[in-house]
């Protein structure tokens, strides 16, 4: 009896769970890989920061395209690193809970009146504690699945949020090109208006129209900088970007319009499949159900210890035995910590399905979203762009005939420069509704879908078409 007793102790210890290579992070990894085609990437040393940065300097090196701006958020983005280091905490309470918490010891010495003294001394072990570690060991277990799915939902939703800030720098930059288009088409008109009436060729009415919107043409023009500027920003935030490597170089225009839009099919049963508030919505579920069986193992029982008992008298005679230690709670029988873990556990199981719910309707307005937006981008390409050179053509010829004005030259130029700006706004709003739907399908709810809504189905702003 005493041999099997005391090798207890060896055999919790060959049985506790030890740290991973990895700590988790290969779940990570895999998910990122297999729903983006990006590496992601958890740096802990010296070593790995240096072959980050040399990774970063050399997608930096050419034009920063769509899917290199998303490797190196992934990559150098310090807010996920830092959420990262939830893998190692959640790893640490499952090695924790795998290993039990050994002996306690306990000696005493009792003096009597003559002099002498008794001495006690035991050692008990925590059975129950010992008896409930697989339990707790499988909730743990189901906690650290639960934050490799998280710590890979955080990777995937910066991976995409960082292709929309992209796709918004582009069009910034591009819109404030065809701003200062405007800018300069409306300051020769109001120059040339103003010249016009100096020698009473042309009337105060109509200078005063052309100086009007020549100081609107300034003001928006000083709107789409900024914007620029902003959407730059925000998508330096997102690669976590500073110094000399914030100075990097976009392309000149966003990518063309695909050929075809994808067709629905199956989507809604591809992201219940892929999602990952899904998944840990799920796993969080089943963790609660094994947090639930070991409440109700422990209900009626705080402590039970075995133990080895030695006493020796004041006349140095010496007694030996075993002693069992239960605690049972006379005034609590649990029913209180039972009941809230059934709570805890129903609370789970409906909010994975309500997550189950909303990924489904999420990728039907995302799919909705991002087919108004194709639609509407391959109108003004095919439709209104061509329409819009079709008639300056004609105005060009007229003009060259002396039956226009300059001024009607000027306009129409206007007006053929705010169609390109509103299929370039179109186009930025394809690729956003694109990004978004990735989203809803692969990560978790890429947020408000009627903003992706609005940014597929607003007007375009106009660069003086009104005029």
């Amino acid at each position: 009896m005493k041999t099997a007793l005391w090798s207890l102790p060896a055999l919790v210890l060959a049985g506790c769970a030890t740290f991973s290579e990895d700590g988790g992070f290969g779940v990570v990894e895999s998910a990122v890989r297999e729903r983006t085609g990006q590496q992601a990437r958890w740096v802990r040393s010296d070593d790995d920061a240096k072959s980050v940065r040399a990774r970063v300097k050399e997608l930096l090196a050419p034009p920063l395209g769509a899917e290199a701006a998303a490797q190196i958020a992934l990559l150098n983005n310090p807010g996920l690193q830092a959420r990262y280091a939830e893998l190692g905490i959640a790893e640490a309470d499952l090695v924790q809970a795998s290993r039990w918490s050994g002996p306690t010891f306990s000696f005493a010495r009792l003096r009597h009146g003559g002099g002498g003294a008794d001495y006690e001394a035991s050692v008990f072990l925590d059975v129950l504690g010992l008896i409930t570690i697989p339990l707790a060991t499988r909730a743990e277990a189901k906690r650290f699945e639960a934050a490799k799915t998280r710590a890979a939902g955080e990777a995937l939703q910066l991976a995409l949020e960082t292709r929309k800030a992209w796709f918004a720098a582009v069009a910034a930059q591009e819109s404030a090109h065809y701003m200062a288009q405007v800018m300069e088409a409306a300051e020769a008109s109001a120059t040339l208006a103003a010249r016009m009436a100096a020698v009473g060729n042309w009337s105060r009415l109509n200078q005063a129209r052309e100086q009007a919107f020549y100081a609107d043409a300034a003001a928006q023009l000083a709107r789409a900088r900024h914007t620029r500027l902003a959407a730059r920003e925000h998508l330096t935030r997102l690669m976590g970007l500073w110094g000399e490597d914030a100075a990097f170089r976009l392309p000149d225009r966003l990518p063309e319009l695909p050929k075809a839009a994808r067709e629905a099919g199956d989507l809604e049963a591809q992201a219940l499949a892929q999602r990952l508030d899904v998944q840990a919505a799920r796993r969080d579920a089943e963790s609660l159900a094994e947090s639930l069986g070991l409440t109700k193992a422990t209900r009626f029982i705080d402590l039970l210890e075995v133990g080895h008992l030695r006493e020796r008298e004041a006349d140095e005679s010496r007694h030996s035995g075993w002693g069992v230690e239960l605690r049972i709670p006379i005034f609590d029988f649990g029913g209180a910590r039972s009941a809230r873990a059934e709570h805890l556990y129903r609370q789970s199981v409906n909010r994975a399905v309500e997550s189950a719910i909303q990924a489904r309707s999420e990728v039907r307005e995302a799919y909705s979203a991002y087919r108004t937006a194709f639609d509407l981008a391959k109108h003004y390409r095919d439709e209104i762009v061509p329409l819009r050179k079709k008639i300056s053509e004609e105005v060009l010829l007229r003009y060259n005939g002396m039956l226009m004005s300059v001024f009607e030259l000027l306009a129409d130029s206007r007006e053929q420069i705010a169609a390109v700006n509103a299929y370039l706004e179109s186009l930025r709003g394809f690729w956003i509704a694109e990004s978004d739907l990735q989203a809803a399908m692969t990560a978790r709810s890429p947020g408000a879908m009627g903003g992706a809504v609005r940014a597929a189905t607003a007007p375009a702003r106009s660069g003086g078409a009104e005029h």
